[in-house]
């Protein structure tokens, strides 16, 4: 698949300012079974050891979230619940520790690859990456692309054009009631007119 891979200097910036402008990229993955690719509609930027909701919180770091505090334009994939993988994108400077959490894409190439990985052939495709688990599922991301360079390699995020502002709205991040007054933060971006977005449909 061709196109602008973002360079690195796109993700140096603070996780809020990130998030926002990866509305409307592409997310690229090549894998054995075919090239999978999605249009990024939802967001949520997560600010390190002052953010109650970050893997980092505290300054915490372990094998598991090690990846944070690397290079910004880096992957971080972990598991949770169990079942499912969720990916990250890396942001600011090594050693400090933000991302953004990719949520849902809007599937744009390899949708019968995707179809069969969540083993959904009669469903709209906008359901194929809609939420975090299963966007990793339908694009065949696991722990294997934990620390994945996104400047280069199978894995990418290609640029495109930015969505404007008043198609975007912000709302609280989704399913972090643990982190007190963190919780209620502003800081889930999402496209308003796509059915992808996780959760009820924006207006």
């Amino acid at each position: 698949m061709s196109g602008r891979v973002l360079p690195r200097t796109f993700y140096a910036d603070p996780s809020l300012r990130v998030a926002r402008r990866l509305l409307g990229k592409l997310l690229v993955h090549e894998t054995a079974d075919g090239p999978t690719s999605g249009r990024i509609v939802e967001v949520e930027a997560y600010r390190g050891p002052a953010d109650r909701a970050a893997h980092s919180f505290g300054g915490r770091r372990s094998a598991r979230n090690e990846a944070m505090y690397g290079p910004p334009g880096h992957a971080y994939v972990y598991f949770i619940y169990g079942i499912h993988f969720c990916m990250n994108v890396v942001c600011r400077e090594p050693d400090v520790p933000e991302a953004v959490l990719l949520r849902a894409l809007e599937p744009v190439a390899g949708i019968a690859v995707m179809r069969a990985r969540r083993a959904l052939a009669d469903a709209p495709e906008w359901r194929l990456c809609r939420g975090p688990g299963a966007l990793c599922r339908a694009m065949g991301i696991t722990r294997a692309e934990n620390n994945a360079d996104l400047c280069r390699g199978a894995l990418r995020i290609l640029d495109a054009p930015d969505v404007p502002a008043r198609d975007v709205a912000r709302t609280p991040r989704i399913g972090v009631d643990y982190a007190g007054a963190d919780a209620a933060r502003p800081w889930r971006f999402a496209v308003r007119s796509s059915w992808a977005v996780s959760g009820r449909r924006l207006r």
